[in-house]
């Protein structure tokens, strides 16, 4: 498998050729035992799901690693579960799979959500209290969570050094042992980082703002008492954040929390993992996350990455998250595709901002039966627009038969020896469409994942169909010529 690496704001193979990756989150998070510990290692991954995903048009996983299973004791590393890892990783490499490294964490740690070892976790004596409504509200109200991630942030000393050099010391293992890999994407340091105090407090300025921006431009208030006490307010507030300016008006007064953020906290935590990482390797991508609250519509401010001689990263890439405000609520069935517009809209501007390019680290969070199919065709189809690759959230291999990865394995170009100017699958013809400019004759093939057997192409060279597997899937392969270029692919 050939290298990839970023050329300014594409990713590109050692062929020069343009690459886009459609792939999915392989994250497991841990079983509770019986006897109250924590297995890591899945019971379910086996080689017949990779290759069913390579059938699906999958060519990119982010892996979850979980610090807690990888360092269960201070310097203490389990071997056995990256041994499990990497044999997820060479299976990924048989079919053809490019792998990125995410270190995995919801709520800070892994007592309570997935992420830190109890160890690493200081609460400075506040507990953990169960949700009522959501798994996340652990980020908007637990103290016990806040000050974990405070204490993170702050770098304070744990069993002789700072936490966050326990968590460089950590990755610099897990590196050490796959920085080889054919298939090594790049790494994803850290999931959504979250502001800790500061991220509590964000969220009452938040929710202050939105709710005077909602009562200001529609909701009465009369009529507002008299909707909650129905339990309707919810959903007329929604459609009235449905209006791009409003929605951002009603997600502003966290703005400057972010910042500071971005800019203090996660900023100087980025560039020191970026440091340690370079001086293990200079393979793989690193990959610049957003702050967990940039997923409401609010800027991400975290600076490109530059070193003290003044070099920029330029093997470096952004992938933002982005699920409307009804995940993983009762109200999921209405996800509004004019909301999620406006958070990826704002994910733009950073893209544009930071000259780098994107994979979508998460997105849909959808389960079988959610019945929000078109709302993913939505996101799918902004995506590609946008020319970005994107990571589904995410997999599980009963997940492979259901309609959501039928949506998610449509048409796509995997590989581009030129310069893509446009692609996009129209689903109610089934018809692909590929643009691009090659600057001159090249023997280097272009390659377009297909579902199934196309009935028709239409293009100035005859293409090569490869099946991939035993499945209906087919990989489409031709010799572009000098200029311009057109491939149209009926199914």
């Amino acid at each position: 498998m050939e290298r990839i690496s970023v050329n300014e704001m594409t990713f590109v193979d050692e062929s020069g050729r343009e690459r886009i990756f459609n792939g999915v989150n392989l994250v497991h998070k841990g079983d509770w035992s019986d006897d109250g510990k924590r297995n890591y290692i899945p019971k379910n991954w086996t080689e017949d799901m990779f290759k069913r995903l390579s059938e699906l048009g999958i060519n990119l996983v982010r892996l979850g690693l979980i610090w807690a299973a990888v360092e269960p004791e201070p310097d203490v590393y389990d071997e056995n579960y990256l041994d499990y890892m990497e044999n997820v990783v060479d299976l990924c490499a048989k079919y053809g799979i490019y792998v990125y490294l995410d270190m995995h964490q919801d709520l800070y740690c892994t007592n309570y959500g997935s992420g830190a070892p109890e160890w690493a976790t200081v609460t400075d004596s506040y507990n953990f209290k169960k949700p009522k409504v959501i798994w996340a509200e652990g980020y908007f109200f637990s103290k016990a969570v806040h000050r974990s991630f405070d204490n993170f942030w702050e770098n304070v000393p744990v069993c002789g050094k700072g936490l966050q050099e326990h968590f460089a010391d950590m990755w610099k293992h897990v590196i050490l042992r796959f920085k080889d890999k054919e298939n090594l994407f790049g790494f994803d340091v850290f999931n959504e980082p979250f502001p800790g105090s500061d991220g509590g407090k964000a969220f009452k300025k938040m929710m202050k703002s939105a709710v005077k921006t909602v009562l200001s431009k529609k909701v009465k208030k009369a009529r507002a008492v008299k909707n909650m006490i129905k339990g309707d307010l919810a959903y007329e507030a929604l459609a009235v954040l449905d209006d791009p300016e409003v929605f951002r008006q009603g997600t502003s007064g966290a703005d400057m929390l972010v910042m500071k953020f971005d800019t203090e906290k996660y900023y100087p935590f980025l560039k020191k993992m970026s440091e340690m990482i370079r001086s293990v390797t200079d393979k793989g991508i690193i990959m610049m996350e957003n702050c967990y609250y940039s997923n409401t519509t609010i800027p991400c401010y975290t600076p490109r990455i530059k070193y003290d001689d003044g070099k920029l990263e330029e093997n470096t890439a952004f992938t933002p998250h982005g699920y409307d405000l009804t995940v993983d609520s009762v109200m999921t069935n209405t996800a509004s595709n004019k909301r999620v517009d406006t958070i990826f809209n704002q994910h733009m501007k950073t893209q544009q901002r930071l000259k780098v390019p994107v994979i979508v680290g998460e997105w849909g969070g959808m389960v079988p039966g959610s019945e929000e199919y078109p709302h993913l065709e939505h996101l799918l189809e902004k995506f590609d627009d946008n020319h970005w690759s994107q990571t589904y959230w995410a997999f599980w291999p009963e997940l492979a038969e259901e309609k959501i990865m039928k949506i998610i394995a449509r048409p796509y170009p995997a590989a581009v020896p030129g310069k893509i100017i446009r692609y996009n699958f129209n689903r109610k013809n089934n018809t692909f469409t590929l643009k691009f400019t090659a600057d001159k004759a090249s023997r280097k093939k272009v390659e377009i994942y297909a579902p199934s057997l196309p009935s028709e192409i239409t293009s100035d060279r005859k293409p090569t169909i490869t099946q991939i597997g035993d499945s209906d899937a087919v990989i489409i392969t031709l010799t572009p010529i000098k200029g311009e270029n057109e491939i149209t692919v009926k199914l």
